[in-house]
């Protein structure tokens, strides 16, 4: 497996997003999650990427359970910044941020509780509080690594400055936000600085949350409690432009003897080798396509190809809707 740095940290070049096991996209049994986190790491990947507020709180339990007698293989990444009411019915809501220095302590000990583990690889700030200024959170997680309670700071969807700011008291190991061929708002700026400053990478949803892959044909395709019914590029309208693009890829993807998702993935990889996707997984089939993008090899011609059957500009729909609570924290 193709290794690449995060700060301080040496991770596979693709890592795993575990959101989706127990949380937004329906969950699945644990059983069989356990049994997929267990097969990747027998594939190489060492990157786990959880967060207190999938679930809540499930996830990193489900993460905990499934890494027990395996710690010394893994990296652990997991998340804070929110401010959530207590699961009622199948269902939490998120009521804001909350990026205090006292609830970055609260959350990595309760985080370090429900994942059976001494210290937390990598934990990032979740979303950028607005009323905390970011040199206050920072200096709260500096203490945190001096502790030894977490290794390596990170921070997600956000801009440039605060990043500047941020990593000015303490260096930041990983930005994380959202990035792939339906979603490239972080090479204006953001992907910039990370070069500039040597700051690791870290997209999320690189495959577009299935889009990219072709998985998702039509609204019906999509669960009942799935979360991308709610997002507009889902959306019946969207949808049906928006798998013609999917289904583009996949073309191209034949003279490539790969997937649309390999060749998505590959895509993402070859933007710079400080970059290192998070694709959410649930089956095996999946995973094992997924790390089959490592094998391919892109030169420039390759990516502008990609590129030319992936527009940005004929990709149907925001990210989130417009009054949604991850989207106005951008």
């Amino acid at each position: 497996m193709e290794e690449r740095k995060l700060g301080p940290l040496t991770v596979s070049a693709i890592g795993i997003g575990c959101m989706g096991m127990s949380h937004a996209y329906g969950g699945q049994p644990e059983d069989a999650s356990i049994d997929l986190i267990h097969r990747a790491i027998d594939l190489g990947i060492t990157l786990f990427d959880t967060a207190e507020v999938y679930g809540p709180f499930e996830n990193e339990m489900l993460l905990g359970r499934a890494l027990r007698g395996r710690r010394d293989k893994v990296t652990i990444a997991t998340k804070f910044g929110f401010r959530f009411t207590p699961k009622q019915n199948g269902t939490s809501q998120i009521l804001g941020f909350d990026g205090s220095p006292q609830h970055a302590r609260e959350v990595a000990e309760a985080s370090l509780q429900r994942l059976g583990i001494d210290y937390i690889d990598l934990f990032y700030l979740h979303r950028l509080d607005p009323a905390v200024p970011i040199e206050d959170t920072m200096g709260a997680l500096a203490d945190l690594v001096r502790e030894g309670k977490i290794r390596a700071i990170g921070l997600s969807e956000v801009p440039p400055e605060i990043i500047r700011r941020a990593h000015a008291v303490h260096p930041i190991a990983a930005v994380q936000s959202e990035y792939s061929l339906s979603t490239r708002d972080p090479e204006t700026a953001v992907l910039p600085a990370c070069l500039e400053l040597a700051i690791g990478f870290v997209p999320f949803s690189p495959l577009g949350r299935g889009l990219l892959s072709g998985a998702v044909r039509n609204a019906d395709d999509l669960g009942a409690g799935d979360f991308r019914r709610t997002l507009p590029r889902f959306s019946q309208d969207n949808l049906a432009a928006n798998v013609g693009l999917a289904d583009r890829l996949a073309e191209l993807g034949k003279s490539k003897g790969c997937t649309a998702a390999q060749l998505a993935l590959a895509w993402v990889l070859g933007q710079g080798r400080h970059i290192v996707p998070i694709p959410g997984v649930r089956t095996r089939a999946h995973l094992e396509d997924n790390i089959k993008a490592l094998d391919l090899t892109l030169d420039a011609d390759d990516l502008a190809a990609i590129e030319a059957a992936v527009p940005t500009a004929a990709v149907k729909g925001t990210r989130y809707p417009e009054t949604h609570i991850l989207g106005a924290a951008r």
